[in-house]
């Protein structure tokens, strides 16, 4: 896997993917940013985020689940000295669809965070305390 990240000017940066896609980071106007992008620790965190929703519709769909929607939410603290890594994170699955079982969902949602989410486990064994929950929006089949 590669990517680049390019200066543009003052705290501004463009990431390039391997894949070809690209994003627009930046810093605070406060630390010679405009705000014209995502900040680099939001990136991580989003990047943690996108990984666990991938392995948990991945592993909800090869389970015939009939899953209409699925959102993340993801909750950070970082420590208050430099440097501002990340000390917890809590995920929250919102997991939507008629039918669902519950004990489908929950075997998703610990795959991911025990196995599968390369990102978050990775955090993980860095130190940061990761919780996960879910809910389920919909009628559930058990």
């Amino acid at each position: 896997m590669k990517a680049r990240v390019k200066w543009v000017q003052d705290a501004t940066f463009v990431g390039e993917s391997g894949s070809g896609h690209a994003v627009v980071m930046d810093g605070p106007p406060e630390h010679g940013g405009r705000d014209v992008g995502i900040r680099p620790m939001e990136m991580v965190l989003l990047g943690m985020g996108g990984c666990t929703a991938f392995d948990v519709m991945h592993i909800l769909k090869k389970s015939r689940q009939p899953v209409s929607n699925c959102e993340v939410q993801l909750e950070a603290e970082r420590v208050e000295t430099e440097p501002r890594v990340f000390s917890k994170i809590h995920v929250h699955f919102v997991v939507s669809g008629d039918g669902l079982k519950e004990k489908q969902v929950e075997r998703a949602v610990a795959l991911s965070a025990e196995k599968y989410c390369s990102a978050s486990i990775m955090l993980a064994q860095a130190g940061v305390e990761i919780t996960h929950d879910y809910e389920i929006v919909g009628t559930t089949a058990g």
